[in-house]
């Protein structure tokens, strides 16, 4: 199920990027969530029709360079030079959690660029009345049920499983801080940068899929960012949460695959 790394190098002093690419077809790029960048069996299915790649985000191996970023404009225009150095025309684009803000972000600031858009339960807006779960003051446990349900499942403690070896096990541990501080930059205190502003400038047929069960971003949203992009529909998945491409692959896959290929 693996994939392989195309390493980008931007120069600028930034750290290469490792996108993760398999497959054959049309150009699905995809941009990771709250729980770093990683192939996992949504990627896989996607990657026997269309070719894959994952980068990951910005900062997400060396902090210190995120010092080169002070908004979000300036991640997708990091994005654009990546999708510019892999030789990416057109491309379709699939985007989870702050995967997603960051998908709607880029769709907005380049409409020419991107064919299609699933928004995969994307953070992005805000409303008083139903705020964003803050991970910041989580313990481990408590953001591992958010993200994925039950710590004690099988399937979830798979998910979650560190190397053995001592070394790698270590690197993990720091990969995985550092990925969330990477997107904690963009994101605190509140995951919201006026993307509302912008939706109007999508021009991509966009899905919008969610969880209904999701606890991080109320299921709420949906409508929202479906009555701000033009060519938007949305696709409910039960019995599942905040990564329903997790909890519910083979719905999610069928619903994303069906809009992608129609």
């Amino acid at each position: 199920m693996s994939a392989t790394f195309r390493t980008i190098e931007l120069g600028r002093g930034l750290q290469p990027n490792p996108v993760l690419v398999k497959g054959q077809g049309s150009p699905v790029v995809y941009l990771h969530g709250l729980t770093g960048q990683r192939w996992d069996g949504f990627l896989d299915g996607l990657s026997r029709k269309h070719k894959v790649l994952a980068p990951a985000s910005a900062g997400a191996d060396e902090p210190d360079e995120l010092q080169a970023f002070d908004t979000v404009h300036d991640l997708v225009l990091y994005y654009d030079d990546v999708f510019r150095a892999l030789g990416l025309g057109q491309i379709d684009l699939v985007g989870h959690s702050f995967g997603g803000m960051i998908a709607a972000e880029y769709a907005a600031a380049y409409p020419e660029r991107v064919r299609r858009l699933v928004l995969i339960d994307p953070l992005g807006l805000w409303r008083e009345d139903a705020p964003t779960t803050n991970f910041t003051y989580q313990t481990p446990e408590a953001q591992t049920q958010l993200l994925l349900g039950d710590p004690q499942s099988e399937a979830v403690k798979a998910f979650m499983a560190l190397p053995e070896e001592q070394p790698a096990k270590n690197a993990e541990i720091v990969r995985r801080i550092t990925g969330m501080a990477s997107i904690l930059h963009f994101t605190w205190p509140i995951p919201e940068r006026g993307l509302a502003r912008r939706l109007y400038r999508i021009a991509a047929d966009t899905l919008v899929v969610w969880g209904e069960d999701d606890a991080v971003v109320s299921p709420s949203y949906a409508e929202h960012f479906k009555a701000g992009i033009a060519q938007a529909q949305v696709a409910r998945i039960a019995r599942a949460g905040h990564m329903p491409q997790f909890s519910q692959p083979a719905d999610v896959l069928d619903k994303v695959l069906g809009f992608l290929d129609r």
